[in-house]
């Protein structure tokens, strides 16, 4: 008798399937959310520092505007000489340092098994360091996310786990940067789930908890407490800000498609240079410098801009000048591929924007459009119109903003969707050949048990067929099966044998006299039963290779019925059916194609029905 191997050998069901070693990645995470701080501590030193070194001339960690400086012309080097060092740190130590830090992280969870080289570790938060420090127009969000993931990663990788386990330290490290940041935990956890896990599990969603938990309660013995930009302003929810609101997040959805367009076409550029791509950061650098020049305030990471947006001080001229420069170098910077996060220079964008807009809308208090501008460009940019709102709310620690930053970031998400295939971060990833998608659904396998998918009519072969038979039997010019279930006297399945066999036993010269009960005797044998699920039953199919599995009785092994891979498909054209197949049940008139239509509808249903 051969030993079955059933997919009903599995963990008992239930809501999940995360078992107790998430306990040792909660653990771990501990250490992650710690390094994550100390990371965007060192971080935001080294931005202060290179700050220091291009702009005045001196070796210190004071955190000094480079709007202050008194270089004059000379200023426009200062980007255009830390552009050539980013780029021959990207040449000769990693090209991974290039870009704004979340395409590359989820490039390694999703392409690269969520393994980080060490040396991007250092190299990313260096290279963007001089970046932001000699005037680059970007936030540092963007590449401690991929610092903080890069830590979750290299620790991951000095114990035995598996590519979804380091997934999970690797955001959860990400989680911890961005929280160190801008003191946002709650939106870092929703950030890590709308952009960085593709999975919502409480595997990944414990530890990434626990990493952002604990950076948000080491940050203030650090870099202090937040929120880092208080905003105090009132709201009076009406049908005429309800309106304002959506016609907000509209406007940003149509400016975060040109952000996209700009920057992008820049890359198209570059691309067209001939010369290497080292040595595209300095012309890069060279527009940062000019774009300083113009207006100063531009450069760097503009959070004083942030605030004066808030606090109603930065308006009319003065914001349309900053919006159109930081635009302009922002978009020709990244294109070229210097290093540098994008989370700020949106937040500046959007608020510019609303602060335009605003002597058109309703009356608010100073600052109020703008904040929703921030929140709505960034949720439709970065295609997380949750994220985006809890964070502008932890940013501000003004909970009374809730509706109307939802509102605006989810018309602003709902734009971008209906006019972008792609956003910001995704592109890049597209145009390195890679496809992703952001839509997330339940497996239809998952839900669906054996029983309601088996054919029953299975066509068998006896136990006590010979070898000389079944060789005969295949190789017939009938029309035959490449497998079939061997039953014994009282329909008990003993093996399955297939034409490779009967080719097999041709090949060797088998006893031909010998049953199939004698052949097959010691074989394993992959057998499912009714009651199991069609994902566990697909997971043994692809591990073992066959493409037939009987499906018979726990109890006595007698066989009941078999799945095959096209049996397996019918979900998958459920599936299609329920997104794409449209019928009216409840009509005045129905219509003869509508009544099949609906009668075919509820025959799959009802085959693939659990």
């Amino acid at each position: 008798m051969p030993s079955h191997t059933s997919s009903s050998q599995a963990a008992r069901l239930g809501d999940f399937t995360t078992d107790r070693r998430v306990v040792l990645l909660m653990a771990l995470a501990v250490i992650v959310g710690i390094a994550g701080v100390a990371s965007a501590w060192v971080l935001l030193k080294l931005i202060y520092l290179c700050t220091n070194i291009g702009y005045y001339g001196r070796f210190s960690f004071e955190d000094l505007p480079i709007a202050g400086n008194t270089l004059g012309v000379g200023a426009v080097l200062v980007p255009v000489v830390g552009c050539i060092i980013i780029g021959l740190m990207a040449r000769y130590g990693s090209d991974k340092i290039r870009g704004h830090g979340i395409p590359e992280a989820m490039e390694a969870i999703l392409i690269g098994r969520s393994r980080i080289q060490p040396k991007v570790a250092v190299l990313k938060p260096l290279s963007s360091a001089v970046s932001i420090g000699t005037g680059g127009p970007f936030g540092a969000e963007g590449p401690i996310i991929m610092t903080g993931g890069a830590i979750g990663s290299l620790l991951a990788q000095t114990i035995n786990m598996s590519s979804a386990e380091r997934k999970t330290l690797l955001v959860a490290g990400a989680a911890a940067g961005m929280t160190a940041i801008f003191a946002t935990p709650m939106a870092a956890i929703l950030l890590a789930v709308e952009l960085l896990l593709f999975e919502w599990k409480p595997r990944s969603f414990l530890p990434v908890t626990v990493a952002a938990i604990v950076a948000a309660a080491v940050r203030p013995l650090i870099l202090g407490h937040g929120p880092i930009f208080a905003y105090d302003g009132s709201f009076t929810f009406s049908a005429t800000h309800l309106v304002a609101c959506a016609a907000v997040g509209i406007l940003m959805g149509i400016g975060s498609g040109i952000l996209t367009a700009l920057v992008y076409a820049a890359e198209g550029l570059f691309e067209k240079l001939p010369i290497h791509w080292m040595w595209w950061p300095a012309i890069g650098g060279l527009i940062v410098g000019v774009g300083g020049l113009i207006e100063p305030a531009a450069l760097g990471v503009g959070y004083d801009n942030i605030r004066q947006l808030l606090d109603g001080s930065l308006i009319g001229g003065a914001a349309l000048l900053v919006l159109v420069v930081k635009v302009v170098i922002w978009s020709v910077a990244l294109g070229s591929g210097t290093s540098g996060g994008v989370l700020a220079p949106l937040l500046i964008f959007g608020g510019a924007l609303g602060t335009l807009a605003s002597g058109i809308l309703p009356d608010a208090d100073p600052g109020f459009w703008a904040l929703l501008g921030m929140a709505a460009m960034m949720g439709g940019t970065m295609r997380s119109p949750l994220t985006s709102t809890l964070f502008a709310l932890e940013l501000t620690g003004n909970i009374n903003m809730l509706m109307p930053l939802l509102t605006a970031s989810a018309f602003a998400y709902g734009v971008t969707v209906l006019l972008l295939k792609r956003s910001i971060l995704t592109e890049k990833l597209a145009r390195r050949g890679h496809h992703i998608t952001r839509e997330y659904h339940v497996d239809p396998f998952v839900l669906t048990r054996v029983k309601s998918l088996m054919i029953t009519d299975v066509k068998t072969l006896p136990a006590s067929m010979t070898v000389e038979q079944a060789i005969a039997h295949f190789t017939t010019v009938e029309r035959r099966h490449t497998a079939y279930p061997v039953v014994d006297e009282d329909n008990v399945v003993i093996g399955k044998v297939t034409r490779g066999d009967s080719l097999a036993w041709t090949l060797e010269e088998t006893d031909g006299t010998q049953t199939l009960e004698e052949a097959l005797s010691g074989r394993d044998l992959v057998v499912g039963h009714p009651d199991d699920l069609a994902s566990r039953l697909a997971d043994q199919m692809a591990v073992s290779g066959v493409g037939r599995v009987p499906i018979v009785d726990p109890d006595t092994g007698k066989l009941l019925g078999l799945i095959g891979r096209k049996d397996l498909l019918r979900l998958r054209a459920l599936r299609l059916s329920d997104e794409q197949e449209r019928v009216a049940y409840f009509r005045r008139k129905t219509t003869a194609r509508h009544r099949r239509l609906a009668k075919r509808i509820a025959k799959r249903r009802k085959m693939a029905a659990s």
